[in-house]
């Protein structure tokens, strides 16, 4: 009886070791199996969105300088760009905020802008094609403060203001996007205002509005390209190019408004930028040096500078 006993204890035992042992060895292997994420489990990101600031500051100063120039000189440039863009499905919205301000302050010749810049484009398109969408678009460009010319020995004149003028377009029309980097939008009808709020400015007919009116609305084709190039790790080049062929009024006269920067990354804080604006309406008249009208003529503008800029 005693060695029935003392079997029945052994092989029981045995087994609840056999199976601890069992337990304990396929723990160890689920815990050294790599964890993989399901693709399932990976949700595409919607949104897009960042920014870059920049700001550049240049100071001079000269005293009994024998070769002559200005005693003080203080130029300030900044800009501010933002966007959001939204990629699900047939859905695709992009919007961009362009800011930008500057003003050169000299001892001969005062205070004067260098650059003032709004512009705001939402663009909504719906995929019909491959590369293709059916889009549309809204666009407002304006500045912050007051312009002058300068004319030589007289006084100077103003010749914008904040909402004057102002270009709101809204257009509809198809979008192509071979790839991340460039879009091109074709619109045969398109709907331009061209605001001038300032009284004294719109009394004058600038900008082409009817003498004493605030507006002038404006039928035509448009065509908008963007395109961005990472050239290298430390630069970058954007451009947009914008042409609009006014229906209503010698349609051959197509206006032209371009913009480039080059950026170039020197630190991680510290760029140098490059931007080049053409501009041509030919609703916009020049002013020469004697005060008198130029008449419409490409209007360029060139800054160049090193700075902070940041990027988020």
């Amino acid at each position: 009886m005693k060695k029935t006993i003392l079997l029945y204890f052994l092989t029981a035992f045995c087994f609840i070791a056999n199976a601890q042992d069992a337990t304990v060895k396929s723990l160890k292997e689920a815990s050294e199996k790599a964890i993989k994420k399901d693709v399932a489990d990976t949700v595409e990101k919607k949104w897009k969105k960042g920014g870059m600031f920049n700001l550049n500051v240049n100071q001079g100063a000269l005293s009994n300088w024998a070769a002559g120039g200005e005693k003080t000189s203080l130029a300030i440039t900044s800009f501010l760009n933002l966007y959001a863009f939204y990629k699900q499905g047939k859905h695709a919205w992009d919007n961009n905020l362009d800011l930008a301000y500057g003003f050169v302050n000299t001892t001969s010749l005062g205070q004067r802008k260098a650059d003032d810049r709004i512009d705001l484009l939402s663009k909504y398109g719906y995929a019909i094609a491959p590369k293709w969408y059916l889009s549309g678009l809204f666009n407002l460009r304006t500045q912050f403060t007051d312009g002058f010319s300068y004319p030589a020995d007289l006084p100077k004149v103003k010749t914008s203001t904040f909402f004057a003028p102002a270009y709101l377009l809204l257009s509809l029309g198809m979008d192509y996007k071979p790839n991340d980097n460039f879009s091109l939008f074709l619109s045969p009808a398109t709907s331009r205002w061209v605001i001038v709020r300032d009284p004294v400015l719109s009394a004058e007919g600038a900008y082409g509005v009817t003498p004493g009116k605030k507006f002038k609305n404006e039928i035509g084709a448009y065509v908008s390209a963007n395109y961005f190039k990472t050239i290298s790790t430390s630069a970058t080049y954007k451009t947009k190019l914008d042409l609009f062929s006014n229906y209503k009024s010698n349609p051959q006269n197509i206006d032209v408004f371009w913009t480039n920067i080059l950026a170039v990354k020197v630190t991680k804080f510290i760029n140098m930028n490059l931007s080049l604006d053409i501009i041509y309406d030919d609703d916009v008249n020049t002013v020469k040096d004697n005060g008198t009208s130029g008449g419409p003529k490409p209007q360029i503008k060139e800054l160049m500078g090193i700075g902070f800029a940041y990027k988020f």
